[in-house]
This record gives structure tokens, sequence and C-alpha cells, in this order.
């Protein structure tokens, strides 16, 4: 058999029968070229060319080739090597890479090795697996004879051997993870693509084509136009006029970092898109796209319903855990994959998790991340106890991959020199490589001064008074700092009181907002009480606002839900003491750190100065007990100039959200577009399908796993694949007020706040 008779992909027509076949010097090639384009973008081209190459080099094989033909021809069909008894193809590139390339063969070992079953690990650990070091052992070299001589040669012919310096031409163990990945990722995808194209031409087709960013320039600058013409006359309208003109006009300056420092309600949504599109469009800075991150997946489709009101449905792609299905196209389910789109509304856990992640399809997008402009909204959500390699991947994307990063945020966290104290301590970003938009933060807050927060020193505040004080207003919202809170505060609260809290599913939360939104825009008489999930860019606007003591962060996002538009003189916002202190950890420290503020400057906290914000993160952060709690630095950098990584075991410890004790469980809820109880019936008797697990994720909330226990005589565990499913399968599970209810499960669980 010749050269031209190796087959990459085969598959037969319905119709027809007919059996159509991709010959694996055609996939080479073709994976080879979109490879080297993709990571052509950070200057490696020639290193994704030379993995396009040398992935499928295995299928060259007897062992393969008989596989894929089943000795009496080609019945099977797919994407071949991932089906049912497949033959190992991946290990013949890497170990001839290692062999006749050394240095550089070991790095393209990683990406070969790994470009279906993920990055693997160097070294072997317990319960992972994959290490690379043993596939490249002695007991492994056997696969190269495997190779027939002829395709051998015609690959080898055709490698070019990377010379272009990772990181361009300044290498640092800090980026050099991160630059592995953008290789890989830019292999995975090329060899999705190439091969999406010939077996199902159907759906490759219809991956989008999407206009320039200039085009969508002037879409934005056109829907601006109109809305000033349709705003009201107010002071708030006018400065954030002023500050939609300092955006625009900061957009010239050269990438890198920035900080958007606005308050809240400045319209920091719009201003910041203003200033990447401008930014994105100087001929110098050549920038694909605009990403925006944000930290809670409740104030995700807020965000990206404004995009799409502006730029169109198909240019804006959402991509997290809660997306609608029956709003989703199917061009943006594939634009999800890979993040090909111009405008990208993504959570902080799906970008930072997918750029510490080993999996190909979580890395795939990666490579689309370079020469982009990431807005990271909401910046001082950033977790602690993972903001060390946070910050040291944020720095890595700016030095090395052409990425301007914005900061935005009405408090800006202190996250350059050196942050920390005692033995946890780190080198965050450049203070002056940081460069702020806003030409006078201090004068901003000033003059949008909409609100006066008020400190109940020295006092504790029981429920049974604090409910007596808030049933008097006809208008007012009480946030406090758990669930627990929330429920018990409620339970002594007026009978249509609302309760807000991550008890509810999502589609369930939806409901509640808007109708509170409803409320509010009809002067009715509305009373809330919520936890912290409230307080990060929903759009509601309170006369008044209680806020439970925690982080003075916290409280400033608080005192953003209040007067809002600035109607009233001033709003008022009251901080009181629960009489139940906050969850021991981070929500403890950053209650004492909000305690020493205000005793340090009352004035300055009561009228949330922009210099307050930067003492408060300072003694936040001098009470964390370490900002890398799984070590995940020393995972990815320690032995780095030996190309000797840990890819597998540090994405398993980096999990933004720890739910490693929690259990999703789907509820029984109803809303215009779907009734959760109808999906479980089809996921009982038909089982689960990747549309149906997105339908029932809008219904599903988590619980600790400890009260699980408690609440399983009301639960059922549908079987899947895996490890099966909880669902409702009784009544008193869900409560259409409170949400989980759980059968009266008594809540103890500190770390159970949203």
């Amino acid at each position: 058999m010749n050269n031209s008779e190796l087959l990459a992909h085969a598959i037969q027509d319905d119709k027809t029968g007919e059996w159509r076949t991709h010959s694996l010097e055609e996939h080479l090639a073709g994976v080879a070229k979109l490879a080297g384009e993709f990571a052509g973008v950070f200057g490696n081209g020639d290193w994704g060319n030379a993995a396009g190459f040398l992935h499928d080099l295995g299928k060259g094989s007897d062992a393969f080739q008989h596989y894929i033909r089943q000795v009496t021809g080609f019945d099977t069909e797919a994407h071949i090597e991932t089906s049912p008894g497949k033959v190992n193809h991946s290990s013949h590139g890497a170990v001839w890479s290692v062999e006749n390339l050394k240095g550089t063969g070991k790095i393209l070992a990683y990406l070969v090795a790994g470009h279906h079953a993920g990055l693997p690990d160097w070294f072997h650990t317990p319960g992972i697996g994959g290490n690379l070091e043993h596939r490249l052992s002695e007991e492994e070299r056997n696969v190269l004879p495997q190779v027939r001589e002829a395709w051998q040669a015609l690959v080898v012919s055709r490698v070019v051997v990377p010379n272009t310096p990772p990181c361009g031409q300044c290498f640092t163990e800090e980026a050099f993870h991160l630059w592995v990945r953008m290789l890989f990722s830019s292999l995975v995808d090329a060899d999705f693509l190439d091969t999406e194209e010939f077996m199902r031409p159907d759906q490759w087709a219809q991956r989008g084509t999407y206009p320039p960013l200039s085009e969508l320039k002037s879409k934005f600058d056109s829907y601006m136009d109109s809305l000033a013409t349709k705003a009201e006359s107010t002071e708030v309208n006018r400065l954030r006029q002023q500050i939609l003109c300092e955006c625009r006009s900061a957009g010239v300056w050269d990438p890198g970092f920035f900080s958007l420092t606005v308050p809240t309600g400045g319209g920091k949504t719009l201003s910041a898109m203003a200033f990447a599109l401008e930014h994105a469009v100087v001929p110098s800075n050549k920038k694909k796209r605009i990403i925006v991150a944000i930290p809670y997946t409740s104030i995700i489709e807020q965000t990206a319903k404004v995009y799409k009101k502006v730029f169109g449905e198909e240019n804006v792609i959402e991509h997290h855990s809660s997306l609608d299905p029956d709003t989703d196209s199917r061009q943006s389910r594939l634009a999800s994959e890979n993040w090909d789109a111009p405008i990208i509304v993504t959570t902080n856990v799906q970008l930072f998790e997918s750029l510490f992640a080993a999996r190909g399809s979580a890395c795939r997008k990666l490579h689309n991340i370079a020469a982009s402009i990431i807005i990271l909204d909401e910046a001082q959500m950033l977790p602690p106890e993972y903001l060390r390699p946070i910050v040291s991947v944020m720095k890595s994307l700016v030095l090395h991959f052409k990425v301007s990063m914005v900061l935005c945020t009405a408090t800006q966290p202190a996250l350059t020199g050196r942050i920390g104290a005692g033995q946890a301590v780190f080198e965050g970003i450049d203070q002056e490589a940081v460069r702020e938009i806003m030409s006078n933060p201090q004068e901003l807050t000033r003059e949008f001064q909409r609100v006066q927060v008020q400190m109940q020193k020295d006092k504790v505040t029981d429920w049974t008074e604090l409910a007596s004080k808030l049933a008097a207003y006809e208008q007012v919202l009480c946030i406090v700092n758990t669930r627990r809170d929330c429920r018990e505060l409620h339970s002594l609260m007026p009978e249509d009181t609302i309760h807000l809290s991550a008890n509810m599913c999502g589609a369930h939360r939806s409901q509640i907002i808007a109708r509170i939104k409803a409320a509010l825009h009809d002067k009715q008489p509305i009373r809330v009480i919520s936890t912290q999930l409230v307080e990060a860019g929903v759009d509601i606007d309170f006369p008044v606002v209680y806020r439970a003591m925690g982080g003075f962060d916290s409280i400033a996002q608080a005192a953003g839900r209040c007067n809002r538009e600035g109607l009233l003189n001033l709003g008022r916002v009251v901080v009181f003491e629960p009489p139940k202190a906050a969850p021991p950890g981070l929500l403890r420290k950053g209650a004492d750190a909000g305690r020493e503020i205000w005793a340090c400057d009352p004035d300055g906290c009561k009228n949330l100065e922009p210099a307050v914000f930067q003492k408060y993160f300072d003694l936040f952060y001098g009470k964390v007990n370490s900002f890398d709690t799984k070590d995940i630095k020393t995972l990815l950098e320690q032995a780095a100039r030996e190309g000797k990584f840990q890819f597998r075991e540090a994405a398993q410890k980096f999990h933004l959200i720890d739910d490693q004790q929690q259990i999703p469980v789907v509820v029984w809820f109803a809303d215009e577009k779907a009734n959760s109880r109808d999906l479980i019936k089809k996921l009982r008797y038909a089982g689960p399908s990747k549309e149906l697990m997105r339908k029932l994720q809008r219904f599903t909330i988590t619980i600790p796993e400890r009260c699980l226990v408690q609440a399983q005589s009301g639960l059922e565990k549908v079987p899947d694949e895996k490890h099966g499913i909880w669902c409702q399968a009784a009544d008193g599970v869900y409560d259409k007020r409170l949400g989980f209810v759980g059968l009266n499960i008594v809540w103890n669980e500190a770390n159970f706040m949203y």
C-alpha cells in the first residue's frame, strides 16, 4: 500500500452507502497549515506547523490501517481514534520528536501525546495518570517500527524543526506552561476543524464568518449616538457621557494593562466596550476579538443581552453553564468551542480554568485569546486563594501573547507591587504598567456621589429588630452574608417580601430579578432579602439598602444598588452587625478588614472614596494565609526549564469554585420556556444528551454533600453513563418562594453563602 492509500478517517454516506476517505497525507497537511496559522498569531507558526505534521504519525502503522479498514472494508465511522477498540496512534509522533529533535522534541511530545487524551503530566501522579515520562520510556519505543518507513520519510521530509523562541525573546519559567498550552490549543483546534470539514461538512459550513471589529465599532457608535439622543438630561447621564468620552480617547494607547475605575451605575458595561473597540482598530494594535469575563452567571445574561442588542445576536457568544439552549443557535454553540467569534461574554471560572486546563476540549479556545482584549469585569471578585497563579497568567498574556487587559471595577483591588504580608506575599503586576483610563477617579467619585453610607457601630442588630426596621420601608433591599441568614431574616418579614439566594435555580432567580425590576420601575412597594449574589452587576435601583457587615468592596457593591440613577438627593445605605458572625475563612477576614478600614478612615468609607479601597485590600490581603493554596505555581514552573510540567495535576486542583463537596440537584420549577419535571422524565427514559443537560442546567442548584443524606427521601438518582444525576422526586423539596428547602434540612454550612 503506498502513502496515498494511508487513511486518517473514513465515513459511509447514509443514503448511498458509498464510502468517503480522508487520506492521512491530506489530513496532516491540513492540520499543519491551520495549526501554523493559529500559533503564528503569537509568533510561533513553525511550532504549530511541526506539531500538525507529527500529531498523527502513528496512523501510518499497520495496526491503525488494519483497524480503520476492519480487515474486510470500511465499517466504522466518526473520528475513528475515539471509537471503542481504538489503536494508539499518538505515542509514535511523541517518541519520534524526542529521539530526533531533542529539547524541541520534548515540547512537541506533550502536544502530540496529548492531542486526544489531554496534556499529560511529566511525572506520575497517583489517581491521575497520563504521565509523559512513562510514554517516552523504553517500553513505549516499540511504536516506531510500526510506522512504514516510506510514510515516516514523507513526514520527516516535511517537518521543519522549529526555531522561533518560546514566549518571544524574553523567556521566563512563569510563562512557559501557558506557551505550551497555547501551542496545544493551536494543534487541537486545527485537528478538530480539519476533521470536521471532512466528517461533518454541514456542521463545518455553519461555523460563523464574522465581520471585523471595525464594522462592529460602527454599529456601536450608531447605537451610542441613538442612546444619547434619547437619554434624559440628568447629572448622572452627563457623567456617563464623560466616562464614555474618556474611554474612547484612551483607546489609542499602546497595548498593555489598563484599569477602569468607575463608580457603580457609571455605565462601565458600554464604556469599557467603547475603549476596547477603539483600542482594537488602532492599526498597530491588531486585536482580533474582545473577551468580557464576569464573576457570576447570574449577571452574565444581562451583559450579553446589552451587547447583542448593539452588535446583533450572531456576533456575541455567551459561554457559561446556565446558557439557555432555546436561545442558543447552532453557530453560537460551535463558536463557544473555540471562541472564534469577535465578542465573547464568559465567566471568570470559564476563562481562568481554561487557562490552567489540560483537556483538549477546554484548551481548544486558548489560541484565540492571543491578540485579544480582555475586559475583566468586577476584578475585585478574583478569589484570593488562587490570586498568585491568576495574576501570573494575566501578566504572561499581556507580555507574551499580545493581550490588552482592562481591570474594570468600582473598587479596584490592589494587584500591583508586593501583595500580601508575612509568608503569604508575591509580586503582582508592575504598578507603572497599569494605566488608569479615567483622568481623575477621585473627582469622578465625588461627582457621582449618590449615597451616603452609615455604620451602626458597636451594636449587634437582632434579626427581629432588623425585620421591624425593614418592614417600615415601602422599597428596601437587605443583603446578608449566607443563605441561612437570608432564610431566617426572610421568615420574620411581611408575607409579600421577596427571598433571593442561590438556593433558587437560575430560571427562578431570573424570574425574581425581573419581578423586582418591574416593581421598582412601576414604583410599587417591594422588600427584598438577598445574599450577596445581587451585588455584582445586577441592575436594580432601591432608595434604601441595608448590608450586613462584610468586606468593604462588598459594601460598595451593595451601595451600587441604591439611588443608581441619582433621582434622590442621597440614597441611604446602612451597614449593620448581624447577630451571627460571617463564616470563618475569607468572608470573615473581609468583614474584619472592613471594620478596620471604617476605624481608620470613616469619612472616606462614608463617601466610598477610591483611596479607601487600596487601603482596604492591603488590609484584607494581609490577612490571607496563601495566595496559591494548591501550589499551582510549583506544579507548572519548578522544572519548566527542563520541560517538566504537571499539567493534569494542576488542572485537577485549579477550581475557582470548590465544588468537590457540592452536589448538583435538578429541582422542580417551570417558567415560560420549560418545565423541569418534563425534562426529568425525558432524562429518566431517554437518558442524558448534551442538549438536555444544557436545558436542565437552568433548573439546577448545588447543596453540600453532607446535606444530601437528609434530603434523599425527596430525591432520586437518575442513572447516566457516569455517576448518576440527582433530581427532585417529591413535593416539599423546592419552595416557590425560598427555593430548595430539602424537606426542612437544617442548613449549617459555613461556606454556603450565596
